[in-house]
C-alpha cells in the first residue's frame, strides 16, 4: 500500500480530508500513535522488545508456585525438538 505524509495548520483540513478519504477510499493514520518508538535491547544479536506492562500475570503465580521447576529442566524437557 503506498503511503503519503500531509502537513496542515488547520484541524478543518483534516476534518476536510477525512471527508474526502470516505469518497475516494483511503484511511488517515494518527502520526502519534504510530510514532511511538519502542525500546529496544539485544543479547546476542537477538532483539528484546519490552513487553506491556498493562498485561496482568497473577494467574500464573499459581500454575508455577512450588513446581521446583529451573531453567535446566524446561529445556531438557519441554523445549526438546522430536525426531
Amino acid at each position: 500500500m503506498k503511503e503519503v505524509t500531509i502537513k496542515y495548520k488547520s484541524n478543518k483540513t483534516l476534518e476536510a480530508l477525512k471527508e474526502l478519504g470516505k469518497y475516494l477510499n483511503f484511511s488517515i493514520s494518527d502520526d502519534k500513535a504510530r510514532s511511538t518508538p519502542q525500546k529496544q535491547s539485544s543479547i546476542n544479536g537477538i532483539p528484546i522488545i519490552i513487553g506491556d506492562a498493562k498485561v496482568d500475570i497473577a494467574e500464573l503465580h499459581d500454575v508455577f508456585t512450588g513446581k521446583d521447576l529451573s531453567a535446566e529442566k524446561l529445556r531438557d524437557t519441554a523445549w526438546q525438538r522430536k525426531k
